[in-house]
């Protein structure tokens, strides 16, 4: 069954020019973003599978040496995935959901440097663009520009595809708690192809261990409130002992439950990857996120976006709340 455009609009983004890059070139180099998730990861091998069924050697690569979260185990081709090595000097480099390049990791410089054999596929509305080619559409995930992609290069998706597309699709999209018409008919097309839902939704979302509900339960009795102009955050800090003893369904499922907390409208989690450095999720139903991820050099899109601080995490909620209160104050 071959995937026909059709979730965008005619003429919308480069599609055929980008499918024509990619069937010419002798091998591709699929780099997706660091700390991955599983749009990262589905977008990743979903391309790289449908490029190896026409013929073009392709290969998925992240920089960092970090292993890939377990809750990624059942997306086909993660265990392919290249972790850390150096980038090949030859070939075309194709980026999926990498925000802005520093989401490469340890490929940023050679990206940078060599811009013309770089190709951005992205869903995130804050990516600059940072290749000789960019095909960053908003839309619910970059899984979702993938099979659009798969019809202008005349892949035929097979169940495993299907998997990898499904896989960012639900989880980029809260389980389709947001988003537009096109994800239902997306999904429809994928569980067409062999996808469960169940199934594939428990092990990418909902398995978490006794320990690691020990752990969320220690977190989430940290959870303070804070009030910044006309928006209430709930705040909560996962240090790096607890970040590490909880596997990656636990810690997306308290960044949902900050977001969630009645009388709150903005739910910020703090996760300390390393001592003093923190990646924090932002996550909101009414509030424009994005724009205040961006004030501290990071992105995403406007009810989920994310960015990294440094330091003492009071100093950084207190950064955090002086941008959200100075963000209102000129009606955020």
């Amino acid at each position: 069954m071959a995937a026909m455009p059709g979730l965008f609009a005619p003429g919308e983004g480069q599609f055929a020019a980008v499918a024509q890059r990619l069937s010419e070139a002798p091998v591709v180099h699929v780099v997706t973003h660091i700390r991955p998730d599983a749009d990262a990861i589905g977008s990743a091998s979903a391309l790289a599978l449908g490029l190896q069924s026409i013929g073009v050697e392709a290969t998925v690569r992240i920089g960092q040496h970090e292993e890939i979260p377990e809750n990624l185990a059942t997306i086909p081709g993660v265990t392919d995935v290249i972790l850390g090595e150096p980038l090949p000097a030859d070939g075309l480099v194709v980026t999926t959901d990498c925000a802005s390049i520093d989401r490469t990791g340890s490929y940023r410089s050679v990206i940078q440097q060599e811009r013309d054999r770089v190709v951005v596929i992205d869903h995130h509305e804050s990516n600059p663009g940072f290749g000789s080619m960019n095909l960053v559409l908003p839309s619910e995930s970059t899984t979702v520009i993938i099979r659009e992609l798969f019809g202008h290069l005349g892949v035929e998706i097979t169940p495993e595809m299907a998997y990898c597309l499904y896989a960012g699709l639900v989880t980029d999209t809260g389980s389709f708690r947001w988003g537009t018409p096109r994800m239902h008919l997306l999904a429809a097309e994928l569980m067409g192809l062999g996808v469960e839902p169940r199934s594939a939704a428990m092990a990418l979302m909902d398995a978490v261990s006794a320990e690691d509900l020990r752990l969320m339960g220690a977190v989430m009795a940290g959870m303070e409130t804070r009030v910044a102009g006309h928006h209430t955050m709930s705040v909560l800090a996962i240090d790096d002992e607890h970040l590490h003893g909880m596997n990656q369904t636990a810690v997306e499922s308290i960044i949902e439950y900050s977001r969630a907390l009645t009388g709150s409208d903005i739910g910020v989690v703090f996760k300390e990857l390393h001592p003093g450095y923190w990646s924090v999720s932002l996550r909101s139903s009414v509030v424009n996120v994005a724009e205040i991820a961006a004030v501290h050099g990071g992105g995403g899109h406007i009810p989920a976006a994310g960015y990294s601080a440094r330091g003492p995490v009071a100093d950084a909620i207190d950064a955090l709340h002086a941008t959200v209160a100075a963000l209102d104050a000129t009606a955020l």
